[in-house]
């Protein structure tokens, strides 16, 4: 297997800006031919519903019921699907500029795929995508958000509230306050009045930490946008090992979902081989 070598670096000022920040635009991560590869990889697996029986494959802002068209549908894990988004210049792009940012310890932790649909893909509202995980657990990792394709306002490029990875997880709640929906929103008041938007070509990405706060706009574009997301991050350590007092996220504890009552299910058949 060839060893794939970085070619990109962030200069001292980016460095800086994303640490003022808690986000970061770059242009390009990878090749237009790299691109062309990922994007026919990417269009079967959502066409397949790849992972939908493991619970891996579920749409991120709607209840999941298998006879409505899905919202916005997303992939856990894609590259379990499609092994060619795996060992992409992309992803050793994304990780170098990981470790410039966390330091050397960083590696990869998790990957998704999210889709919105031409005309009807919903929005991705704002939160802190440390809403999702443990509430034991202290982290510190980033997002590196890449488009296989180009995006803005009216497709759903990725908008930021400067300085936001400063604060402590907000209240969150399932989107529509449904705790049927997977997705989550922010539930505290928050000025997201003077967002960084940031359009991107095929290819760019954006950088984020786990509390900055985030949003995507509804697709209003007549071409499906498609969004690849590679999540890096040092070894999490608990609350209780940094003496630190534990927390709950309410909005976990009340959320059933289909994706969970799926994903459930397969654990079982599994444990019964």
């Amino acid at each position: 297997m060839t060893t794939l070598v970085p070619t990109v670096k962030l200069t001292p000022e980016q460095i800086t800006f994303f640490h003022e920040n808690g986000y970061l635009s770059l242009p390009s991560i990878t090749t237009e031919a790299e691109l062309a590869l990922m994007r026919e990889a990417y269009d079967r697996i959502f066409a397949q519903q790849a992972g939908r029986a493991e619970g891996n494959q579920f749409d991120l802002a709607g209840t999941d019921a298998e006879d409505k068209a899905a919202a916005l549908p997303q992939i856990l894990d894609p590259a379990k699907y499609a092994p060619e988004l795996k060992d992409t210049l992309a992803r050793t792009n994304a990780l170098a500029l990981a470790r410039q940012l966390l330091g050397d310890e960083a590696e990869g932790q998790f990957d998704h795929a999210i889709f919105k649909p031409a005309w009807h893909g919903a929005p991705t509202p704002w939160h802190q995508d440390e809403a999702y995980a443990d509430p034991n657990q202290v982290y510190r990792y980033l997002s590196v958000w890449m488009p296989l394709q180009a995006v803005n306002e009216a497709n759903g490029c990725m908008q930021f509230i400067p300085g936001t990875h400063r604060l402590d997880v907000l209240p969150h709640q399932s989107i529509h306050n449904d705790p049927r929906i997977h997705g989550l929103e922010v539930a505290a008041e928050v000025d997201v009045s003077h967002p960084a938007i940031c359009p991107l070509p095929a290819g760019g990405a954006t950088l984020h930490l786990n509390d900055t706060l985030h949003y995507t706009a509804p697709n209003h574009s007549d071409h499906p946008r498609r969004a690849l997301i590679m999540m890096f991050g040092v070894p999490p350590r608990t609350r209780e090992e940094l003496g630190l007092p534990p927390r709950r996220f309410p909005w976990q504890e009340v959320r059933h979902t289909a994706r969970e009552e799926r994903a459930r299910s397969t654990q079982s058949r599994s444990s019964r081989r």
